[in-house]
């Protein structure tokens, strides 16, 4: 089988154009441009206290720098400048989306970052993230419900707002633990991109997931346990904010109550440890946005006595698990889904790999 034939079998939208092309280099330039920029990003952090001090909370031991959202948020925008100058008509007619999505996890970069640093109420977060959600459905990035009724308008809006609060909120929740929200948002992130991958009105996507993707990919490569550093608030509204925008790009439609369920199933995990924390804290008469504690699914996975890394490794292949079947109910092939499982697998041991060789010599 010549190569596009092996494309096509894949369903890449267009195997002989050179878009596949961007979205690999998309990729990897992203991945290195996080991993080498990391060490420069933690050694400036620990220099002017840009930490995480231990506390009763906290697994970490020791100040921990907080300020890998930076270098995520950096991988990423590099990136996609660098694929835009040397790819520009493949990405010209996609600029649009791009960079209203970008806008908006700048700003929640900011406010993350802000944050982390010296706390912000939780209603000015909040705030922050309902803004930058109708920056989306001002530009057209939303979920379009289709029910056939006087309010559909209005519940489009309500909707949209409701599924990019809650998944960057509930990436943020998951960031408890090495390696955790950065392991689950490049798993997310790749299997996002193998489906935007058969469209070609989803390119904007593609390329996002792409660069977030590999960014995660170079995060984890220091924020494996044991980690180097952490991505904060910063960095998990980032991954938060792109994973909900990219997964509604091209024109999702909800004509039926059960509608958005496939999508939802890409960010499963993420959004059932939110919702049994808020229950939880809602019935203990506690605050779910600003009261802290250990009640979240790793906390119990720890408790019962699993080291960070398998209760990391747990959570990944549940994670892998719920996106492979939304991969199916997406209707994609096996051979699509078998392809993504093993790239999503070997890039992740590679890692892995990567990172406990680095430990043994000390790095």
């Amino acid at each position: 089988m010549n190569l596009y034939g092996l494309l096509q079998s894949l369903g890449i939208a267009n195997p002989g154009g050179t878009g596949w092309l961007a979205v690999i280099f998309t990729f990897l330039l992203a991945w290195v441009t996080t991993y080498r920029f990391i060490p420069a990003v933690r050694s400036f952090a620990l220099r002017v206290g840009w930490a995480d001090e231990p506390n009763a909370r906290r697994l970490n031991h020791e100040p921990l720098p907080n300020a890998g959202g930076l270098a995520i948020y950096a991988g990423v925008v590099a990136a996609l400048i660098l694929a835009t100058f040397l790819r520009p008509i493949v990405l010209e007619n996609v600029l649009a989306e791009v960079l209203t999505i970008l806008l908006g996890g700048s700003i929640l970069v900011l406010v993350g970052f802000i944050d982390d640093q010296y706390g912000l109420p939780p209603y000015i977060r909040l705030l922050a993230q309902i803004l930058t959600s109708m920056l989306l459905i001002a530009n057209g990035i939303q979920i379009q419900v289709t029910l056939g009724t006087p309010i559909d308008p209005l519940l489009s809006t309500l909707i949209t707002l409701l599924w990019v609060v809650g998944i960057t909120n509930a990436v943020n929740l998951m960031d408890g633990m090495d390696g955790l929200a950065g392991g689950i948002s490049f798993i997310t992130a790749m299997s996002l991109l193998a489906v935007s991958a058969q469209f070609e009105s989803r390119a904007a996507a593609t390329f996002l997931l792409a660069a977030l993707g590999g960014a995660a990919l170079g995060f984890l490569r220091h924020n494996f346990h044991p980690s180097h550093i952490i991505m904060g608030d910063a960095g998990a509204y980032f991954f938060g904010y792109v994973l909900a925008a990219a997964s509604i790009l091209g024109n999702l439609k909800v004509n039926t109550v059960f509608a958005i369920v496939p999508t939802a199933l890409f960010l499963l995990l993420p959004v059932l440890d939110t919702t049994q924390v808020f229950v939880r804290r809602l019935m203990a008469g506690k605050n779910p946005l600003s009261t802290p504690g250990k009640d979240h699914l790793h906390h119990r996975l720890l408790a019962l006595g699993l080291s960070q890394r398998r209760t990391a490794f747990t959570l990944w292949v549940v994670t892998l698990v719920c996106n492979l079947v939304a991969m199916r109910t997406q209707g994609m092939n096996l051979g699509v889904i078998f392809a993504t499982a093993i790239a999503i697998i070997l890039l992740l041991s590679f890692t892995v790999w990567q990172r406990l060789r680095a430990v043994l010599k000390g790095a």
